[in-house]
């Protein structure tokens, strides 16, 4: 582990290899380094010397990656993610003082409904901790059990992951979203409506979905997708003035439809509820900070919990 390359290399090239394989581009990786222009040049030559590849190549007015940066992506972004644990390590953890980054992938749902608990908890108990949100992809979740290695954990509902551990945090229902001007509607949904009317769709993929929308195929039902999204909080915008229909989460609906021009009416059939739990690699368990931070967000999910969304 510490022969000549690792004793030769130096590893503040790090951070600037993920820069230039994330921007493609020398002027815009010494920014997003506060960097100079000409010291980001001389470090992607010492990068090219090292690997024997020229990681970015000319293709017209844009740089692109070579097959050997596209296959850094992915090793480089867990190589920060374990220096960072490296050196956020400590026997003790004081939130109040500490000024660690916590990296947390979340649903846009779960970053409307619990992530502003989160931040707010956050600012009044551990002021200079630093939070990194990003959004929960589905090729994030389809190998998860590699890639928690490089976050502190995922917000997910139960039904995508196993073997690995979690934490719960709250439940939520499922309502359906129709257009306020949608007038094959009634006041109550009808099986016949939701077999009948286009959908728009979360995701709509084998191992990314709206579960209460894929458990309409096991009554029978094959929803006629029209639109799929990456965003929850596109859905009931996307149903707005059409005669489309689609299912959301009953927190974020009830948010929503005053502002998007939609109504929310409970599913004619018996939706499978919505269970988020916050999911994490064992190489977390004993650290102190993880350890803090799980039984923040276990708190504050018993909170969101106690506020159940307003009956429809």
């Amino acid at each position: 582990m510490t022969g000549p390359t690792l004793r030769n290399l130096d590893l503040n090239l790090l951070p600037t290899l993920d820069a230039l394989l994330r921007e493609r581009n020398v002027t815009r990786a010494a920014e997003r380094l506060g960097l100079s222009q000409p010291a980001v040049s001389a470090a992607l030559g010492r990068l090219r010397r090292h690997f024997g590849d020229e990681l970015l190549h000319r293709t017209g007015n844009q740089y692109e990656l070579t097959t050997l940066a596209q296959q850094l992506r992915a090793p480089i972004e867990l190589a920060l993610a374990g220096v960072h644990r490296v050196f956020d390590a400590s026997p003790l953890f004081e939130a109040a003082t500490s000024e660690r980054t916590f990296r947390l992938m979340m649903s846009d749902y779960a970053t409307a409904v619990f992530g502003e608990r989160v931040v707010r908890r956050f600012a009044e108990i551990a002021p200079h901790v630093r939070l990194a949100l990003r959004q929960a992809e589905p090729e994030f979740v389809d190998n998860a059990a590699e890639n928690l290695r490089t976050v502190d954990g995922v917000v997910l509902p139960h039904g995508f992951l196993t073997d690995i551990p979690f934490t719960d945090l709250f439940d939520d229902t499922w309502v359906c979203v129709v257009s306020r001007d949608n007038d094959r509607v009634g006041d109550e949904l009808t099986m016949a409506d939701v077999a009948a009317l286009p959908w728009v769709v979360m995701w709509d993929l084998p191992t990314a979905f709206a579960p209460a929308a894929r458990q309409l195929s096991m009554l029978g039902i094959e929803p006629r997708v029209e639109v799929t999204a990456d965003s929850f909080l596109a859905l009931p915008f996307l149903v707005a003035g059409t005669q489309r229909i689609t299912v959301l989460q009953a927190r974020l609906a009830h948010r929503l439809a005053p502002t998007a021009g939609v109504r929310l009416l409970p599913c004619p059939w018996d939706a499978v509820p919505v269970k988020e739990g916050f999911w994490w690699h064992p190489s977390h368990r004993r650290d102190p900070a993880h350890e803090w931070l799980r039984r923040t967000l276990e708190e504050l999910g018993r909170e969101l919990a106690e506020d159940p969304p307003p009956p429809l």
